[in-house]
């Protein structure tokens, strides 16, 4: 160690001391039992506590490359053997344990009193969500039961007041550790209680386990569930859990949470207030814009029943109609006096059609009697041709005792030689026909022929 002027720095000093520790085997792997307090998980992964007993504590810490070892989960109260490395942190000149690994050496005191009293009031009923009662939207009157001083009461009512300048906060100013911690903590609840509040924020900051133990007491939490004043339990840090969180309410992680559920944010609400405003006006306008509509098509319709509308209608109609049935009456007597002139043409023009069929109906009077002489004349020609007809005519030979012959198949027979024996003939007389079978012919032998 090099001496600068007789005076050593405080880095010299640390690192010294720090070399003598690592120096000594007994405190480079040793074993030391006590329970956790203070319990903290970093976000880094490193682990913060304080090993204590009745008498003494000393910090440690287990480095999150040193987790992969262990088994369970550390809470405050928990009693334990650390094994680790006794050193100094020069930089803050203290020492303290550096873990390796946990082992469970049974439960604190405290943690078997919280285990037994949480299990007691749970099967009272009173974790039970039916009996929570809702946080107003809009609380304007909180109440707050803490210590007068610190930083939790500074973090409730500068946040309280940023989301509503406007809120009204009533402190009641209670011990929350300690002797007379308990009694304290349940007159502030009874007295906001009575005090017709929006909602009551009990809490405090963050401690080790002793120091929230008031929060864990059975008369606190009873205190809490009788309030008729919805309760919102804002203890400790994130991490740390008690009786009072179960019961109450709502619970809050921190005081300032507690302070942002509790208290709205009066700027949002005027943004959404604007909105709405906003909205309405439009919605309103345009009904308004169709209620004028509306009024105004009522009041044509009225307008259009009234008898001054009807008799200006019909004064207008009366205008329109006569100009139209005058322009109507000069087109048709144009069109009379146009048709005139051609009914007169046309009677003229009937007149000589007229001269004209007379005149044929002469010449058909002419034509009739023509007619007439050349029908007399064919009628003479024809009775002349008749009397012709008649005089050759085969049915007058028939009737003179003549006879038609013909062969079976309908041809007129002639000559005998146009027949056999065995040959059947018809014979047509004036009155009828029979037939014949010949029997034998003979030539130029008429009075012969034998006929059946």
């Amino acid at each position: 160690m090099k001496q600068l002027d007789n005076a050593y720095t405080v880095s010299q000093i640390n690192r010294y001391i720090g070399h003598m520790f690592s120096e000594d085997f007994a405190l480079s792997n040793i074993t030391v039992k006590g329970e956790i307090s203070n319990l903290k998980y970093h976000t880094s992964g490193h682990i913060y506590f304080t090993l204590k007993d009745t008498a003494s504590q000393i910090s440690g810490v287990m480095f999150a490359g040193s987790r992969a070892g262990l088994q369970f989960k550390l809470e405050d109260g928990m009693s334990v053997l650390c094994t680790g490395t006794i050193g100094v942190y020069e930089r803050g000149g203290s020492y303290q344990i550096y873990a390796k690994s946990f082992k469970a050496d049974g439960v604190g005191d405290l943690y078997v009193k919280f285990e037994e009293l949480k299990k007691e009031l749970q099967e009272m009923g009173m974790f039970d969500p039916m009996y929570k009662k809702p946080i107003p939207k809009y609380a304007c009157k909180i109440g707050v039961v803490t210590a007068k001083t610190g930083a939790a009461v500074r973090d409730i009512i500068q946040i309280a007041k940023r989301r509503n300048p406007y809120i009204d906060i009533t402190l009641y100013p209670a011990l929350v550790q300690g002797d007379g911690a308990v009694e304290s903590i349940i007159r502030g609840i009874k007295t906001l209680d009575m005090m017709g509040l929006d909602v009551i924020i009990v809490g405090r900051g963050g401690g080790s386990i002793e120091d929230l133990w008031a929060f864990n007491e059975k008369a606190v939490a009873q205190a809490i569930f009788d309030a008729d004043t919805p309760v919102i339990s804002a203890v400790g840090h994130e991490t740390d859990t008690t009786i009072a969180d179960f019961v109450a309410d709502l619970r809050a992680p921190t005081p300032s949470a507690g302070a942002e559920l509790a208290v709205f944010d009066f700027a949002k609400l005027q943004d959404d207030m604007s909105a709405y405003k906003a909205t309405l006006d439009s919605v309103m306008l345009e009904h308004i814009n169709d209620a004028r509509q509306r009024v105004a098509m009522y009041k044509l319709k009225v307008n259009q029943h009234s008898p001054k509308f009807i008799l200006n209608d019909y004064q207008k109609k009366e205008i329109i109609y006569s100009g139209k049935i005058k322009r109507l009456l000069q087109d048709k007597l144009s069109e009379y006096k146009t048709r005139y002139q051609s009914y007169e043409e046309l009677s003229h023009i009937m007149k000589d059609k007229i001269r004209e069929v007379k005149q044929q109906l002469k010449d058909y009077e002419r034509f009739s009697d023509m007619m007439h002489q050349s029908l007399e004349r064919a009628r003479h020609k024809l009775m002349l041709h008749t009397e012709k007809l008649e005089t050759v005519s085969p049915l007058r030979k028939l009737a003179s005792g003549y006879g038609y012959v013909q062969a079976e198949d309908g041809h007129r027979l002639q000559s005998v030689s146009d027949v056999k024996a065995g040959s059947i003939v018809r014979t047509s007389l004036v009155d009828g026909s029979f037939t014949s079978e010949v029997i034998s012919i003979k030539q130029g032998d008429v009075g012969k022929s034998t006929r059946k």
